[in-house]
């Protein structure tokens, strides 16, 4: 007995021991079974105190009446499924007629206390079914992402991690454009370059326009079809990019063959409909700090400026089609900027926003789009650098989390894949140059006169 005791203590220590250093872990073997029971033991019980239950039909009423018996009690959402996770537990459930889906939503917070679990959401698959997704611990404090995020698409590459345990993922074929917001030491940039290193495998140009002279950007040179380190630059690229993209749509004018005998789904209308051999590459246009190109300080830069913005907006009102996308990052983007500022932001159907400094920041990115997702932006804390809030044109948001990657990683994948970058027609003259630079002297120093 005494043995068997020890053992018992030693089983606990080393489950607390986990569960404060190694949550994964402790969630693994310890934590999924007792949260599974708990959840099927209090399951009844909570949904009846969160008012998730409906009264028994007529006909079971009549027919206790009838044989005399006790009034069957309200019914819970039936539960079609439980599926545990690396993360936490999945709930499908079956809603009984009168239910909807919002109110299931409503009470994830209490729902969350009852089972004592760290975070649930709720969405709905279909009309009457909804899935449950509850986390076990707090999977945003030390981001791992999950050997499936290498389940990537021709333009779909994981950039971060869901509070519910599920990865994000940036598919730039569904949203095709996205502004990313963020105070500075928010970790807008690692959010950044996560998406870079993801997209360095891919066959896809990169271009980028880094007006802090580059430091962001110009590490990762080997994998960019073209950079900009200033405005002047940056405006001769986009001008390129117009250019590119007009050349595109000729080549696919010039492949739709559209006549009776052409099945439907061979009509071309962008570069995915071409044939794979002479479907041109597909281009990611990365900007950062994009106040930098919509300030100006006098008639000329005006010009400039004026010039930029007309062509970022022509590509992100036509590029989509032509395999040009957007990525515009800023820690603000709004109507101080400039006429035209605005027009963008409504092509940019993905935002993301880390942390901001006030909550006219956070309008900028989802004022149009879900108070909640404003509410939530500007409550993330100062030292959770990289939380951040990713929502869409839809209203739908989540709160997510980039794995740190240290700017000597993300350089070595770059130069890794540096075979894949594509030379772009018209973008050669701003390819960077990959020349190691000279060393730079060292100061002479005055020797000290020789004693005599």
């Amino acid at each position: 007995m005494t043995w068997l005791l020890v053992a018992l203590m030693l089983v606990v220590a080393a489950a607390g021991l986990l569960r404060w250093r190694r949550p994964a872990w402790y969630w693994l073997t310890f934590g999924v079974t007792l949260a599974a029971l708990r959840v099927l033991v209090r399951y009844g019980s909570v949904m009846d105190a969160c008012g998730l239950t409906v009264p028994a039909p007529r006909w079971r009423l009549a027919l206790a009446r009838m044989a005399d018996r006790p009034v069957p009690s309200p019914r819970a959402p039936r539960i079609l499924r439980v599926r545990p996770t690396r993360t936490g537990l999945v709930l499908r459930l079956k809603l009984r007629p009168g239910q909807d889906a919002f109110d299931v939503s409503a009470s994830a917070d209490r729902l969350r206390h009852s089972f004592g679990m760290y975070g649930v959401t709720s969405r709905e698959l279909r009309s009457g079914v909804v899935e449950l997704r509850m986390t076990g611990y707090d999977v945003l404090r030390r981001v791992q992402m999950p050997s499936l995020a290498a389940d990537t698409g021709p333009m779909r590459v994981p950039v971060a991690l869901r509070e519910d345990g599920s990865v994000h993922y940036r598919d730039y074929r569904a949203v095709p454009h996205a502004l990313t917001l963020g105070a500075t030491e928010s970790g807008k940039s690692v959010y950044q370059r996560n998406l870079v290193a993801g997209l360095a495998p891919l066959n896809v140009a990169l271009v980028g326009i880094d007006c802090k002279q580059g430091v962001e950007l110009f590490p990762l040179a080997r994998r960019f079809s073209a950079l900009a380190d200033n405005p002047d630059t940056a405006a001769d690229i986009l001008d390129a990019l117009v250019a590119h993209m007009e050349d595109v749509y000729r080549l696919i004018r010039s492949h739709q063959a559209i006549s009776v005998s052409v099945p439907d789904a061979e009509i071309a209308a962008d570069i995915w409909d071409l044939p794979e051999d002479i479907r041109p590459v597909p281009v990611v246009v990365l900007v950062d700090e994009v106040a930098e190109l919509a300030l100006f300080a006098n008639k000329e830069q005006e010009k400039r400026r004026d010039r930029i913005i007309t062509a970022l907006v022509r590509l992100a009102q036509l590029g989509r089609a032509a395999g040009i996308y957007l990525e515009i990052c800023g820690q603000r983007f709004g109507s101080e900027l400039g006429k035209g500022i605005t027009m963008l932001r409504a092509q940019l159907t993905g935002r993301t926003a880390h942390r901001v400094n006030d909550e006219t920041s956070a309008n900028m990115a989802f004022g149009d789009i879900s108070p909640d997702a404003v509410l939530a932006a500007i409550t993330i804390p100062a030292e959770a650098r990289g939380v951040a809030i990713a929502g869409d044109s839809t209203g739908g948001w989540h709160r997510i989390r980039a794995p740190h990657t240290s700017l000597r990683q993300a350089l070595n994948l770059c130069n890794k894949h540096a075979d894949r970058t594509p030379h772009l027609p018209g973008l050669d003259a701003f390819r960077p140059a990959l020349n190691t630079p000279a060393p730079v002297p060292a100061p002479a120093v005055e020797s000290a006169p020789a004693a005599a």
